[in-house]
């Protein structure tokens, strides 16, 4: 077996894949660098990010990949599934050797795992657009906390820039432990250094703007106030807003 190391960028795998067919490697198993995983393999080839590399093999995707297929691959590279860097290499030698399309061949149980996980980051995506809940500090930033299942960050920093254009903010995705901080011109991505009593980035109360827990109290009043005790369907909301998101919500919070 075969173990193929990259630097754990989009770009770095889109490197690997390039070394694989250069190298012509057999029985592959992709890795990140973080991952440890390979160590069990007597045969280690390590590779870093490479523009060239990555731009010719992307350019060869396009060539046989929708844009829908392209995208779908970027998402499930996103997942950070166990393994899923693997089956992104089985995905892209199936298409490279087919002369039809092989998209929508879901009997191949790559192509198939591709989309399925695709499909599970792209929801994930739409909740935290819908899930993200912003807290004003005292420098007049406007700071939210989010622990998504996938890595999501980049894809919704453009539905923020857009809804958010006249303010500064930040989301910090507390499980990776960077963020994404919009200073009214661009959006960047960023790793921040909390002190210790913040939790990481979780509690942030100490450097609230005075008039947050205001803000706070009148939201979690009105949410109280339009919910119908008689209409609750408590199993269709957790459906809609699974609990594990609740532990950042204002409105879940007990007055």
């Amino acid at each position: 077996m075969q173990a193929v190391v990259y630097d754990g960028s989009f770009k770095g795998w889109l490197t690997a894949v390039f070394d694989v067919y250069e190298h012509r490697f057999k029985s592959v198993q992709v890795y990140k660098e973080e991952n440890g995983e390979q160590s069990m393999f007597g045969h280690v080839h390590h590779t870093g990010t490479e523009e060239a590399k990555a731009g010719r093999v992307w350019k060869g995707l396009q060539q046989k990949l929708s844009n829908r297929a392209l995208q779908e691959l970027y998402y499930a590279w996103l997942s950070e599934l166990k393994g899923i860097e693997t089956h992104m290499l089985l995905f892209v030698q199936y298409a490279f050797g087919s002369k039809a399309s092989i998209e929508n061949d879901y009997s191949h149980p790559s192509v198939l795992l591709i989309s399925q996980v695709a499909k599970k980051v792209h929801r994930e995506k739409h909740r935290m657009e819908a899930f993200v809940r912003f807290q004003l500090t005292t420098d007049q930033l406007y700071y939210a906390i989010i622990e998504p299942d996938f890595n999501v960050l980049p894809l919704i920093s453009d539905h923020f820039e857009q809804r958010y254009a006249d303010q500064r903010w930040m989301i910090y995705d507390a499980r990776r432990r960077y963020g994404i901080y919009y200073d009214l011109e661009k959006v960047e991505m960023i790793e921040v250094s909390f002190q210790q009593d913040s939790l990481s980035g979780k509690d942030i109360s100490a450097v609230y703007d005075e008039q947050e827990t205001l803000y706070q109290h009148l939201w979690q009043s009105y949410f109280k106030s339009v919910n119908i005790a008689s209409r609750k369907n408590t199993r269709l909301h957790i459906q809609h807003m699974p609990r594990r998101y609740w532990k950042y919500l204002p409105e879940k919070k007990p007055l």
